[in-house]
């Protein structure tokens, strides 16, 4: 086991809750829209396969790629850089896993708990 704070410390945590947002506001906008993956794949510009990888969360995102996406779905991608050590007040217990440690836990940590 790990604390949150060695958790926030490591690349793949960001990264997985990086593509776990991105997968959300798409799916939202894919549902709201009525669209499926091969007509936002035509709406980007882009192979259904592209659309497929970052629904599976099997893609590392370029910045000007996660901009292209977010605009395509009506979404300012706003970057924040915050110390560590502020997120991880958050929550100071052992997490067994990156799925242990929610993203809006990390996004918006509650005001009690810093």
């Amino acid at each position: 086991m790990i604390t949150r704070e060695e958790l926030f410390k490591t690349e793949e945590f960001w990264l997985e809750t990086i593509q776990n947002e991105v997968f959300r506001q798409v799916d939202a906008y894919l549902k709201d829209n009525k669209l499926t993956q091969t007509q936002f794949a035509e709406q980007l510009g882009v192979s259904k396969g592209y659309v497929s990888q970052v629904m599976k969360g099997e893609f590392n995102y370029t910045l000007k790629k996660l901009i292209e996406i977010s605009l395509a779905i009506g979404k300012a991608p706003l970057l924040e850089f915050k110390p560590l050590a502020e997120i991880a007040k958050v929550n100071k217990k052992e997490v067994t896993s990156i799925q242990d440690a929610t993203l809006n836990q990390v996004a918006e940590p509650d005001e009690q708990s810093i």
